[in-house]
């Protein structure tokens, strides 16, 4: 039997059930308790690998205290290609690996940081030094 290959739709539901989570700090422990799933259940459904069924996504989003429709937010539109989870750092998929990073933890950490510096000065000359440790000019091209 060959194997099911990822429905780059599930795996978008499954990383917006994830950011989401993270952003409220619930544990994948916690949401599979709370829906009488195992830890490893959550694990597949954020990685795309199993498929999260209507009602299930229902309870989720009541769990997450956000509208159903949160986990089809920016989705592509009709015509246009799904996102493909990224196996690298190409171009190509660039934004993806973008948000592969904001809703990690340390990128969560990192924004949640950032937004708490009340001093836009102090903001900018951060945000300047992260440009210039990662080797990026202010248009985000490569520094010299």
């Amino acid at each position: 039997m060959p194997k099911r290959s990822m429905n780059p739709i599930d795996a978008h539901v499954g990383a917006r059930v994830r950011l989401r989570r993270m952003l409220i700090g619930m544990s994948q422990e916690k949401l599979g308790e709370m829906l009488g799933v195992t830890f490893q259940q959550i694990q597949k459904y954020e990685k795309g690998a199993n498929r999260i069924g209507a009602s299930r996504l229902y309870e989720v989003s009541k769990i997450l205290d956000v509208p159903v429709q949160f986990f089809f937010d920016d989705l592509p539109g009709e015509g246009e290609k799904p996102i493909a989870r990224p196996h690298g750092f190409s171009e190509n998929g660039s934004e993806p690996f973008v948000m592969d990073f904001v809703s990690s933890s340390e990128g969560l950490s990192l924004n949640t940081a950032y937004t708490g510096i009340k001093d836009s000065k102090i903001r900018r000359a951060f945000l300047e030094l992260v440009r210039v440790v990662g080797g990026k000019d202010e248009e985000g091209g490569e520094a010299a």
